[in-house]
């Protein structure tokens, strides 16, 4: 197993690893290492099956769950991140965010696979939260330290969401529903329970309050992270390729999806990871 570290403060490409591989215990517990380490992983040409990713997914934990989307039906855990060539509507997850934090127990891992990959744009921007957290000066660490953000999932998912009710003409099997007004809270300060580091752990995508806090001073607080975190020195640009494999640490990145291919079909599959049981 080769590992090359990106020229960012997160990210690796790593080749040199088989499907076969990963029947090993040493390559998994190889491979995980290098995803606790560089927070987003990349495995160029590296062809899967359906069953194939699956089987990649378990290395790292049980299957998460996945709600607002309609998996496939021989697949349950996989999610088709989809847009046709002539689809007009807003771009799907262009908005920087960690996966499912407003569930109570968010996915540790994302997978994405790159099945059909279009020949301009579609990178993805990860942008890393525990170089986020250590930039952040002493006083406002040890205010943030004390405080909880309010996640959920209304700004996407609800009915009025962006992928609500007024959504139409989307290739992508997106679910509205009324849960997505449910709130979860975190601590904005999020240790990691296998690294020991800290992250900051809001996004704009689901982070919509801070508990106890009006929203009066919660606002301008969020306002003043969500511009931080996304900060350049913190950005790792993934670009795809057919056949590529990519693993990230939800607990220590958030991730926006861009545009810049209109005219071509894009097509990823998806399987979030649940935590390990204790």
């Amino acid at each position: 197993m080769q590992i090359s570290p990106a020229d960012a403060c997160c990210g690796a490409e790593v080749t040199g690893v088989t499907l076969a591989d990963l029947k090993d215990p040493d390559v998994r517990a190889a491979l995980r290492a290098a995803w606790l380490k560089h927070r987003v992983i990349a495995l160029p040409n590296f062809k899967l099956e359906l069953d194939e990713l699956e089987f990649v997914a378990s290395c790292f934990g049980p299957f998460g769950a996945d709600p607002y989307f309609e998996n496939l039906a021989d697949h349950p855990h996989i999610a088709e991140v989809r847009r046709n060539a002539d689809e007009t509507t807003p771009l799907f997850a262009g908005g920087f965010h960690s996966d499912w934090s407003f569930l109570a127990t968010p996915p540790t891992a994302t997978l994405l696979y790159g099945h059909v990959i279009p020949p301009m744009g579609g990178d993805t921007l990860f942008a890393d939260q525990i170089s986020a957290w250590q930039a952040l000066d002493l006083a406002l660490k040890e205010e943030l330290l004390s405080l909880k953000g309010i996640h959920s999932a209304r700004l996407a998912y609800s009915p009025e969401g962006m992928y609500g009710e007024r959504d139409e003409g989307r290739s992508m099997a997106i679910r509205y529903s009324e849960e997505a007004y449910a709130t979860q809270t975190h601590a904005i300060g999020r240790r990691h329970e296998e690294t020991g580091e800290t992250a900051l752990f809001v996004s704009p995508g689901y982070t919509i309050g801070i508990e106890n806090m009006a929203d009066e001073q919660a606002g301008p607080l969020l306002k003043r992270l969500f511009a931080h975190q996304s900060e350049e020195a913190f950005i790792y640009r993934q670009v795809w390729q057919p056949n590529m494999l990519v693993i990230w640490d939800n607990r220590s990145v958030i991730h926006a999806a861009t545009g810049g291919y209109d005219g071509y079909d894009r097509l990823l599959h998806r399987i979030t990871v649940a935590p390990l049981a204790a």
